[in-house]
């Protein structure tokens, strides 16, 4: 007896009714159905009894290549409900994918992935015919709408349709071919009793054309076996509906989950109201006015619009279409999200938030306490209870006491691992200042036990997994500097020095090819905190961090001997890459023996050259003073006193000898000469309204380097200056921001400049 064959749309309420009503009716002896062949010696875990939905997560994992995939289910899935009619009627299912980890899903992290791109065609003109926006609002209007009289033929002459003469792709040739195989043997073993085929719409008709030839053997296809040395496997973990959801990037199948749970558990009508209902409810709990009459328009205008769009009851786009006419009365600014696919567009009206929010749901999977975990998530469990971190709140942590430093290693485990629940506010940064205490904040997620399971396929224990996946970045940014630095200061947070070493190869082969300042700056700065804090971070004063530092000292001096021109936006990598070749001499040099007199040299010929941009002049000056050498600022600040330079100029400057502004006491007579904030004071005050205006943006971020305590300071000596009694702290609060002030100034003057054109004032009287 030849195949029956369900082509469906994954995630599908209808898909879903017919593939039941198939079943219940033919009583086959094989359902197969479109999943991983792995998983068929553990059919039973699906049918432990979980709280849908689930999914079901596959690995793989070499030298070269990672790769994660899911085929997620939900009670309206399809193939979930293949697999529960099956074992109503005795059925015995089988997966007849090929395992994620082969070559032909390799570029795939969700199994059910349509095709959708290679039939888009065929939609677009099905679109046009029936007046619809989208495949969604098609599928809904031509399959889920509709009775299910006919449903099979409707479905397969649209699959049909839409996967035309064009032959797929080369991986779902080698996914048909092999499914095909199963299909041929479930056939011949069967015998005279039926056998039904689950699988998307799309591989429908290959299949029916390649299952027609007559099977060479009745045995089930042999599992392709993984390559040597690699490492793969599959899990079941729990999925949410948002992570099914169109509207968060979900690949394939339907968006709005919520709403199709509704449709499958209570019927088109009853999930119409229903929708109605959770939106109207989901706004007035964030204080969003709405009536009984904006109810009853809503609910009204669905059913008109279902109506006039040949519905029987109101689909999902007739509600919402309705509630936008009665809740949304001002223009949007973009299309609504039904319209189309994909992530809600940024500016989208928060009403229109809401109503997407109350169509996905909040539902959250929940496996079976029998059903097998990877090693990964019992070795969690237990470092968390060994080092008291199953606990919820805030979290303090001194890294000076062993315990501590312990437990913080654990933390950023679980932290690059990217699981919830583990959060960091404060400690030691990359490049930063060393910080002798951590600060965590530790909740529950209900997303933590998918993610533990999800990076078992790192490793089975905690040390391994994070090693994994530090080492997969070490491989995904081998030639980026700056994210090797990370990478770096990840493995000593995680006290893994076994991966730093293959860290620091990677980082000296980028050295002498990096191009960028700023990765590099921060390269360096890294690996100098590293290798200046070594009794926090388990990193000793090793020669090989040293060679690091003195490698990307010289690169960074040659780099910025080399760039020129005019005035441009201060580049803070670069500025901050100087920055770092100034700590790496102070606190290194001496016992790398690093040469202070060449940077030196370099500092001053880079301060007085104006084709070097003015950022990197004052970083240049700022370099020298920093490291104790006389210099003059107040002579070269005059010297960039031009309103599109001083800021950016400035900026530079203060950020490697901002203290330079604070020296002497700010007085005009000053013997030594006029101080830098005199000279400051000078020229800002004599700038146009225009000039200033021109100026104030990198003003404003030059400034920025002063923490409020000294901002304080240059207030009181402005103050002082000016023989002016008043509060300092005052003078640092306005009520509005500067640059408005300033605009509001220059446009005084220029409605002043414009009166005095027509004779209508006297300027020097209305100054």
């Amino acid at each position: 007896m030849p195949a029956t064959f369900v082509g469906v749309r994954h995630h599908s309420p209808a898909c879903a009714r017919l593939v039941a009503a198939t079943i219940a009716a033919q009583r086959p002896a094989y359902v197969l159905v479109e999943g991983p062949a792995d998983f068929n010696g553990r059919v039973n875990e699906l049918l432990l009894g979980h709280e849908l939905p689930i999914a079901i997560f596959s690995y793989y994992r070499d030298g070269k290549r990672a790769n994660a995939a899911w085929s997620p289910l939900c009670a309206y899935s399809p193939e979930w409900v293949a697999l529960t009619a099956a074992q109503q009627v005795g059925a015995e299912v089988k997966f007849i994918d090929l395992p994620a980890w082969h070559s032909a899903l390799a570029d795939r992290s969700n199994r059910y992935a349509d095709a959708e791109q290679r039939y888009a065609d065929a939609i677009d003109r099905l679109c046009r015919t029936f007046a619809v926006d989208n495949v969604d609002t098609l599928w809904d209007h031509l399959f889920e709408v509709p009775d299910d009289d006919g449903l099979a033929e409707r479905l397969a002459a649209y699959f049909d349709l839409i996967r035309g003469e064009a032959d797929a792709d080369e991986n779902d040739r080698a996914r048909e071919a092999y499914m095909a195989e199963w299909v041929r043997a479930a056939v011949a073993q069967a015998g005279d009793r039926p056998v039904v085929v689950v699988t998307g719409g799309f591989h429908r008709p290959a299949l029916v054309r390649l299952a027609a030839d007559p099977a060479s053997t009745v045995d089930w296809p042999a599992l392709p076996a993984l390559p040597d040395g690699a490492l793969g496997g599959s899990y079941l973990v729990p999925y949410s509906f948002k992570r099914l959801d169109a509207f968060d990037g979900y690949q394939s199948g339907m968006p709005s989950p919520g709403y199709y749970q509704r449709v499958w558990q209570d019927g088109l009508e009853k999930a119409a109201s229903g929708l109605v209902e959770s939106v109207v409810a989901r706004l007035r709990n964030r204080k969003q006015v709405v009536s009984t009459a904006d109810l009853i328009a809503a609910r009204a205008t669905a059913g008109g619009l279902a109506r006039l769009r040949g519905h029987r009851h109101p689909a999902r786009t007739d509600v919402l279409d309705g509630l936008v006419a009665a809740l949304v009365s001002n223009a949007l600014d973009t299309p609504l999200p039904w319209t189309t696919r994909g992530h809600l567009a940024t500016g989208t009206e928060p009403v229109v938030v809401e109503m997407v929010a109350a169509l996905s749901g909040d539902q959250v999977g929940r496996l079976h306490p029998d059903s097998p975990l990877p090693p990964l998530v019992h070795d969690v469990t237990a470092e968390l209870e060994r080092h008291r971190l199953d606990v919820t709140g805030p979290l303090q942590l001194e890294l000076t006491a062993e315990p501590d430093l312990a437990r913080s290693q654990v933390l950023h485990r679980l932290r690059v691992l990217g699981i919830p629940g583990v959060r960091r506010d404060s400690g030691p940064d990359l490049g930063g200042a060393p910080l002798l205490d951590e600060r965590w904040q530790l909740s529950p997620d209900a997303d933590r036990l998918s993610a533990l399971i999800e990076a078992g396929a790192y490793g089975a224990t905690l040390v391994d997994a994070a090693l994994a996946a530090l080492d997969e970045r070490v491989t995904g940014n081998d030639g980026d500097i700056g994210a090797l630095a990370a990478v770096l200061f990840d493995a000593a947070l995680c006290g893994l020095p076994d991966l730093s070493e293959k860290v620091r190869d990677a980082i000296a082969r980028c050295v002498g090819r990096a191009s960028e300042l700023g990765p590099l700056g921060q390269a360096l700065a890294t690996v100098l905190g590293l290798w200046r804090h070594d009794r926090l971070l388990g990193s000793a004063h090793s020669p090989t961090l040293g060679a690091l530092i003195t490698s990307a000292t010289t690169r960074v001096l040659w780099l910025a001997e080399g760039i020129h021109g005019g005035p441009a936006p201060a580049n803070l990598g670069r500025v901050s890459a100087l920055a770092a070749v100034r700590d790496a001499l102070l606190h290194a040099g001496q016992e790398l023996g690093l040469d202070r007199e060449a940077p030196l040299a370099l500092a001053h010929r880079l301060a007085v050259d104006q084709t070097v941009p003015p950022d990197l002049r004052g970083a240049a000056l700022g370099f020298a003073l920093s490291l104790g050498v006389a210099g003059e600022p107040s002579a070269a600040a005059r010297g960039a006193a031009r309103p599109e330079v001083l800021g950016d100029w400035l900026t530079g400057l203060f950020a490697l000898a901002r203290e330079t502004l604070l020296a002497g006491d700010g007085e005009a007579g000053d013997p030594a000469g006029p101080t830098l904030l005199a000279v400051l004071d000078e020229t800002i005050s004599t700038m146009t309204e225009h000039d200033f205006l021109v100026a104030l943006p990198a003003l404003r971020q030059a400034f920025g380097f002063f923490p409020p305590r000294e901002r304080e300071t240059i207030a009181r000596r402005l103050l002082d200056r000016r023989g002016v009694r008043a509060s300092a702290r005052d003078l640092l609060r306005v009520s509005v921001a500067p640059e408005l002030l300033a605009q509001a100034a220059e446009l005084e003057a220029r409605v002043d400049e414009l009166l005095a054109g027509e004779g209508l004032i006297d300027v020097e009287k209305s100054a």
